[in-house]
């Protein structure tokens, strides 16, 4: 049995200021209360720690974590897109903050081999119907698969099929929920475009839910439900999310891919299956934005998931810390990976996980499995 090998993370927001740096900028302007000017955030972040060469080729934003997913190979890479990629310039109306990628920078995607982006975010209809539209055409046009949002609900609910030759196939479904900021009236509808919207976090709606996943299942299927949730800090993890996430598992979800926290999260592992509450950001401009240091947003992780094919069972979770420093990603020093340990130790007690460090650059999840228990390490 080869396990397959999945690299996942949180939000990847190449809009705004890391727009601005890649080879094909859109317009600057802004429409936010304080920041009219996309390029502001570049001089932010080159006023915490140095010049940003402009423009930048397209894998400059990933940095140090290419040489990772070269050395790891894993057979999928699904990430939150938060971001709209278009050229339109009509807002969307009393949103303070609007995120957008021109498409002729989707290669900045492409070049980190990723299969899967999830769009059921609270930034894909930043520019209205027809900036979700040219996201989905570009996607598209580029062969990148994504699930949670459509031209109308049947293409927000499907899932994108991502086939593993000779292991089967994923089926990632992007869900959103207002508890992460995404307004009602971006819900799908039959004769409207917009996100899969979940209408809350309850058990009869993952019920329902799980009726429309396994519509498209066929055995040996692994199943992965990518939902963006909850506020962008704190490190509580609310009730519904966890009964939300159990209840989804229990009814035959393999994967709970949870993003919108700005920083990582606890993380679980039920009935042998993964659990991720919070990925944190992968890639974003907020180097040089003041508040919330504490949390060291700064510090994001790289996923990499190895699952058996036949069961959907979690066999491994390597975490690999990176840094933002000049809006690319850089390795994170040992001491910083020794802080991102404490903090995924104190957050998993009491959901029985815990990591350990086998050497300076990466952490290993430990849990105590429903099937061999495994010994706390102390």
């Amino acid at each position: 049995m080869t396990p397959i090998r999945l690299f996942l993370c949180g939000d990847v927001m190449t809009g705004r200021g890391i727009d601005q740096i890649l080879p094909h900028p859109c317009n600057p302007v802004l429409y936010e209360p304080a920041v009219r000017d996309a390029r502001l955030y570049v001089a932010l972040a080159e006023q915490m720690h140095g010049p940003i060469p402009r423009p930048v080729d397209f894998a400059y934003i990933w940095g140090d974590a290419l040489a990772v997913l070269e050395q790891a190979q894993p057979d999928l890479g699904i990430v939150n897109l938060e971001t709209s990629i278009t050229t339109f310039e009509q807002p969307w109306p009393d949103k303070e903050i609007h995120y957008r990628m021109h498409p002729k920078n989707v290669p900045c995607l492409t070049v980190a081999r990723i299969d899967c982006c999830v769009l059921a975010n609270n930034h894909v209809l930043d520019w209205g119907y027809s900036g979700l539209l040219e996201t989905l055409q570009t996607l598209d046009e580029v062969g990148l698969a994504h699930a949670g949002a459509g031209a109308n609900l049947t293409q927000a609910q499907a899932p994108a099929i991502l086939p593993v030759p000779g292991r089967g196939r994923v089926l990632v479904f992007g869900l959103g929920s207002t508890t992460s900021g995404i307004p009602r009236e971006w819900a799908a509808a039959d004769d409207r475009p917009g996100v899969y919207l979940l209408p809350d976090l309850s058990e009869a709606t993952a019920q329902r839910l799980a009726q429309v996943m396994f519509a498209y299942k066929r055995p040996g299927d692994i199943i992965v439900a990518s939902i963006h949730w909850g506020a962008n800090w704190g490190y509580d993890i609310p009730d519904q999310q966890i009964r939300f996430a159990h209840c989804l598992v229990d009814a035959g979800v393999d994967i709970v891919h949870g993003h919108s926290s700005h920083h990582v999260k606890g993380i679980e592992v039920y009935h042998d299956k993964l659990i991720l509450y919070g990925c944190g950001d992968f890639l974003n401009d907020y180097e040089g934005i003041g508040g919330y240091s504490w949390y060291r947003g700064d510090l994001v992780v790289m996923y990499l998931a190895d699952v058996n094919p036949d069961t959907g069972e979690l066999l491994e979770l390597r975490l690999i810390p990176f840094q933002s420093r000049r809006l690319r990603l850089t390795r994170a020093s040992p001491e910083d990976v020794r802080w991102l340990a404490r903090q995924l130790n104190e957050l998993g007690n009491s959901l029985g996980t815990w990591v350990e460090l086998p050497d300076e650059h990466h952490l290993s999840l430990r849990w105590r499995s429903t099937k061999t228990f495994q010994p706390m390490q102390q």
